[in-house]
């Protein structure tokens, strides 16, 4: 794969770098904060080579690539810089509270998910390690590993504090001071002394909460909130010859004594809020959140709602080392997601679905379901169905039985592992069977009810396929001349639009004028309206609305295309009156258009009639020139 390429078409149809106000990735996708959604060309996204899938939700833009996402997102780090923010001022944000606050939480713990994972995992390898007798718990190597993989959670307030600065525009730097100012050793030794002591501490007079801040979450996120706000203000009062110090001075004078007297003990609140609300469920209901997560989770990430649930399982982690409410759920519909694809790739009849099917559930067992989301489940969507019945099949068991992680990391069966407790094999034998069940429920409902196969490929679709690229606003090659014969008689084409009609090779666009497409004319709108050439069948309404491929009932294949590079309007003035695979008879109105405000927004209107299986006819013949009337022979292609 070209990844250089690759990268350079996913900027060019998201709007290019002025509309990328950031951009991150994921284990699979890249997540872009665009200026203007609606700039993004998301169907030719949908149909270039390595995107497997757009999803526009959660106040992100996410195009899902797969394993070779880090590759492409670096190459797009090279295009430009996409870490400013200099749209923020300019671009209306009109996104609800909902979306703004699941887009804060994916820009804040998507950057972190590789340190936590990392040591998540590391933290099941030792627990393996002592499992079979290779360390003990006593020795220095433990010792070293268990610091090692304790040090991304102990300090995750630095971490949180980096990307919550970039999510909420302020210095990073700044921010990572004030994770330094709550996790400072002497702060933490005041604290402990207090306690022991049974006494508290004063900051000028105002009481300071007794509260560690070591592995939190949510104090710092309030700190570096409140910061976002200080800074600005900072910045304005400062004098100019000046500034260089006292806006630092101002803002970290302001923010390290209100975080530590106010937003860190409400955030600690909070958390301990959360707890008590988890401790209450596990007590009372323990069967029912993972039950949800387990038959929801494809939902929530489809709608980027499960980033709600991320903190969760992270702050239970840090704070209790065990969480039974994110982590059993997503396992069980992980491997679910993966057994329903691969009951797919036995089933069905098609060398490339059982292929992408075969790769994609394995790739889901270990931990990673887009493949298999995108490319399986929404495609054929019994799948869905099937993985959400194993999903909450599993998490219904896993819940009842208590199961919890102890580590962090992509849910799937690389990361059992990580429910080794020291407890007892208990654990992490439930845990084994409640992916057994997922796997085994949603491949045996997946396999019952099947999909329905998608013809192979063949050569016959290509002229069809090469209209449909260019209408999508894609340059394209000549029809390959080995499409395969479809039978076709004479054919006269009717003008479907009043207006001039001039020769195609005058169009100013050389897949037009060079007759790439087809053989054809043009025609110069003088009303924004176009009407069937001919009694036939719609083949396609492209999403745009600005063209239409038509089959006629002698075989004949026509595309009319309004304007040019008109596909950037993204349907704007365009209003079909017919779907694709309607029945249409000769002069029944089809399209309208607004042609004025076209050319206002700087567009050609000339429309070109192409006949895009030109290479099945002898001849094709120009029957007009100069002003046409709707229903007048305009071409006529000959055997």
């Amino acid at each position: 794969m070209d990844y250089k390429k690759l990268a350079a078409n996913i900027v060019d149809l998201v709007g290019g770098e002025k509309n990328v106000q950031s951009v991150t990735h994921c284990a699979t996708r890249l997540r872009f904060n665009l200026k203007d959604d609606s700039a993004a060309q998301t169907d030719r996204l949908k149909g270039t080579k390595g995107v497997m899938g757009v999803v526009n939700k959660g106040g992100q833009y996410q195009v899902v690539i797969g394993s070779d996402v880090a590759n492409v997102y670096r190459e797009i780090l090279e295009l430009g810089s996409f870490e400013g923010g200099s749209g923020k001022d300019e671009v209306k944000d009109e996104k609800g509270p909902v979306v703004r606050v699941l887009d804060t939480i994916a820009g804040i713990f998507t950057p972190i998910i590789p340190a936590i994972t990392g040591a998540g995992m590391l933290k099941a390898v030792m627990a393996l390690l002592v499992a079979f007798k290779v360390i003990d718990t006593t020795s220095e190597t433990y010792q070293f590993l268990n610091f090692i993989a304790d040090a991304a959670f102990y300090f995750l307030p630095f971490l949180i504090a980096n990307s919550a600065a970039k999510k909420f525009k302020c210095n990073a730097y700044m921010a990572m001071s004030i994770a330094g100012v709550i996790l400072h050793p002497t702060f933490i030794s005041m604290v402990n002394t207090a306690k022991e002591a049974e006494t508290g501490l004063k900051f000028i007079g105002i009481p300071v909460s007794l509260t560690s801040y070591s592995s939190s979450v949510i104090p710092i996120i309030l700190g570096v909130w409140f910061m976002s706000f200080v800074e600005p203000l900072a910045d304005k009062v400062s004098p100019k010859p000046v500034k260089f110090f006292t806006k630092p001075l101002l803002t970290l004078i302001v923010t390290a004594p209100v975080t530590l007297i106010v937003l860190g003990p409400l955030g600690n609140i909070i958390g301990d809020g959360i707890a008590t609300a988890i401790s209450f469920l596990n007590t009372h209901v323990s069967w029912l959140v993972p039950l949800i997560v387990g038959t929801f989770t494809p939902l929530m990430v489809m709608t980027g709602m499960h980033y709600g649930l991320i903190p969760i399982g992270i702050n239970n982690i840090a704070t209790a080392g065990f969480d039974t409410v994110v982590g059993p759920g997503m396992l069980g519909s992980n491997i679910a997601q993966g057994g329903a694809s691969l009951a797919v790739a036995v089933r069905t009849k098609n060398s490339e679905v059982r292929q992408l099917a075969t790769s994609a559930g394995i790739t889901a067992v270990c931990g990673i379901t887009e493949p298999a989301m995108y490319g399986i489940s929404l495609r054929f969507k019994k799948p869905l169905i099937a993985a959400m019945i194993g999903g909450g099949v599993s998490g219904l068991f896993l819940g009842i039985t208590g199961v919890g992680r102890y580590t962090s990391g992509s849910p799937g069966l690389l990361a059992l592992p990580g429910y080794i407790g020291t407890e007892g094999p208990r654990n992490i034998i439930f845990a084994c069977i409640g992916a057994a069940i997922a796997f085994a429920v949603s491949f045996i409902v997946s396999l019952i009810l099947g999909i329905e196969d998608p013809v192979e490929e063949k050569e016959e679709n290509t002229a069809k396929s090469t209209v449909g690229e260019y209408a999508a606003g894609e340059r394209t090659s000549a029809p390959d001349e080995s499409t395969a014969e479809k039978a076709a008689g004479d054919s006269v084409i009717f003008a479907p639009i009043k207006g001039e009609a001039v020769p195609l090779n005058t169009v100013n666009d050389p897949t037009f004028a060079e007759a790439v497409l087809g053989q054809g004319i043009a025609i110069v709108p003088q009303e924004g309206k176009v009407y069937a050439p001919f009694d036939g069948v719609v083949d396609t309404v492209f999403e745009t609305g600005h063209a239409l491929g038509l089959s006629g009932e002698n075989g004949v294949e026509v595309l009319i295309h309004v304007g040019i590079d008109t596909v950037n309007l993204q349907g704007k003035y365009f209003q079909p009156k017919i779907s694709s695979h309607d029945k249409i008879k000769k002069g029944q109105l089809l399209l309208e258009f607004d042609k004025e405000a076209i050319q206002k927004e700087g567009y050609e209107i000339v429309t070109p009639v192409i006949i895009t299986n030109s290479e099945k006819y002898g001849q094709i013949q120009s029957l007009v020139s100069g002003q046409v009337e709707v229903g007048r022979e305009i071409l006529k292609a000959l055997k």
